[in-house]
């Protein structure tokens, strides 16, 4: 009982240790908050790269792709059976994607174009809940909606039937007062006409669009106010910018939306390719909040694209594709389905490749993993200097109690319990500093986005910027795993460095310690 009385009193009294106790408490706290940002970053960045990549994928590695991609699923049945949950053929092309954003102007920018099929490519991943519109989470569908798209945020502007209509009601308006303007100064032929004044824009266009005459003439029937052109997806960054409105809110300001005509180039399959081009109209936009997908991806019919690439044979009525995505039951063995696919179709004798979502993204979770890793011995280093400051104060306090500890020897106290009050020392000073370290690190998580807001305030800098990682707030997931490690660790120093002087005080001879001045 003795040992545990001392070893109380000593922590209460001998104020010195509270330095110490403060290095473990910070120690403790900093892994603590930096484990749960980084383990919610890496999980955020896992779900959305395994939603956009399914499991297994399964591919050509040419880009004119392989034919009847029906019979390859049949044989991945067989050879994945139970396991296999969905399978759905893609073409993937890189594409040029014009976007007109005022009279006679487009913004051009390179995109990966996929084409997917509507009915199965939500079996192989999470890309319908990305979409913004409702219906489209739930379906799939390249028909553009009549309204009703992203209904959770404010400011969206309208998108949909509604918008196309008075937006090609506003560009005709426009176009029949420069031909008017025009019809006025046709007998001064040499006159460059003067710029007519645009009628007002109900829905936020400073100019209008260019609504691509060339695709118009090619099909005179073709009525923008009723039809529609093929559908296609867009990433979210790929048609808008994100950044700080003058309120200093953070919104995305679109280049074109729902309802809105963009035009594609793609090279056609065969060799030499030649290019080809053709006018879509967007019908949603795909947001994963991954950067790296928002800013470079487009999605169209599967059907579509393989028609305006010419990947078909009509004379034996054979499709090609680039890709298969392939789709297993959790908790499936990833590399061993990926293996048996491998033995199933040799390099030698199909060029394919066929790598699992991980594979694909070994480069990045590898260098996420390397990290963490490295943050973790950097920041242990910090209770490591911890425990150096427990070894130098209880070494003074030994000094310091040599009388005492010669009393207690001399009254009958054995070596291994004078040892004991020390090591009770030790571990006490860990337990309490790595307790306090505990429920601070937990708080600041719990409310990491408000100190981050409030920093901002403070500073005026952005701490996390949402334009530039595209999540809303700081993910965090805080795990028992790690949590019990970093305390159990903290202790273990606070005792490995507290083992020296407790031994030296168990050295002390009785009689030289009460002789002690």
């Amino acid at each position: 009982m003795y040992k545990l009385l001392l070893s109380w009193r000593y922590l209460c009294t001998r104020y010195i240790a509270l330095a110490s106790i403060i290095s473990v408490t910070l120690g403790v706290a900093t892994l603590i908050i930096v484990n749960a940002v980084m383990a919610g970053f890496t999980e955020e960045a896992n779900k959305r790269l395994n939603g956009i990549i399914s499991d297994i994928v399964f591919e050509s590695v040419s880009m004119d792709g392989f034919p009847n991609p029906d019979w390859h699923k049949a044989e991945i049945r067989k050879v994945l059976g139970s396991d296999l949950v969905g399978v759905t053929a893609t073409v993937a092309v890189p594409a040029m994607l014009s976007i007109p954003v005022g009279h006679d102007q487009h913004l051009a920018s390179p995109v990966r174009l996929i084409g997917v099929d509507e009915q199965t490519y939500a079996e192989v991943g999470d890309f319908g809940k990305y979409l913004l519109h409702p219906e489209n989470r739930q379906q799939l569908s390249f028909l553009l909606r009549q309204d009703g798209y992203a209904p959770e945020r404010e400011k969206f502007p309208r998108s949909g039937w509604r918008y196309r209509r008075a937006r090609i009601m506003y560009e005709r308006a426009y176009e029949e007062q420069v031909a008017l303007e025009r019809a006025k100064l046709g007998a001064v032929p040499q006159q460059e006409p003067a710029e007519p004044a645009i009628p007002a824009d109900p829905y936020g266009s400073a100019v209008p669009a260019d609504p691509y005459a060339s695709h118009q003439a090619a099909a005179p029937t073709f009525d923008p106010m009723t039809q529609q052109s093929t559908g296609v997806i867009l990433g979210i960054a790929v048609c808008s910018q994100r950044q700080k409105d003058e309120t200093g809110e953070v919104r995305d300001f679109f280049f074109c939306r729902p309802g809105d005509d963009v035009k594609i180039t793609i090279p056609t399959a065969g060799s030499p390719p030649n290019f080809v081009s053709d006018v879509l109209t967007v019908v949603d936009i795909y947001e994963s909040k991954m950067s790296e997908y928002d800013a470079s991806l487009a999605f169209m019919p599967l059907e579509a694209l393989q028609n305006l690439r010419g990947m078909f044979d009509a004379q034996h009525n054979v499709r090609y594709v680039t890709s298969i995505q392939i789709k297993l039951k959790p908790g499936a063995d990833l590399n061993a389905a990926r293996d048996r696919l491998q033995s199933r179709f040799p390099i030698r004798q199909y060029p394919y490749r066929i790598q699992t979502w991980r594979d694909m993204q070994g480069p990045l979770l590898a260098a996420v993993q390397l990290e963490t890793t490295i943050l973790n011995i950097l920041l242990f280093l910090i209770i490591a200097v911890a425990g150096f400051g427990i070894l130098a104060t209880f070494y003074m306090i030994v000094v310091e109690k040599t009388r005492d500890v010669g009393i207690l020897k001399a009254l009958g106290a054995p070596s291994r319990g004078v040892m004991s009050i020390f090591l009770g020392y030790g571990f006490s000073l860990g337990l309490v500093g790595s307790g306090v370290g505990l429920g601070l690190g937990l708080l600041f998580v719990h409310y990491i986005n408000e100190i981050a807001a409030g920093l901002e305030r403070i500073t005026g800098r952005p701490i996390f910027d949402p334009t530039v990682y595209y999540f809303r707030e700081i993910p965090t997931i805080v795990s028992l795993h790690t949590v019990v490690g970093v305390m159990a660790g903290a202790v273990a120093i606070a005792v490995l460095a507290s083992v020296l002087p407790a031994r030296r005080a168990a050295r002390l001879h009785p009689v030289e310690a009460l002789r002690y001045e």
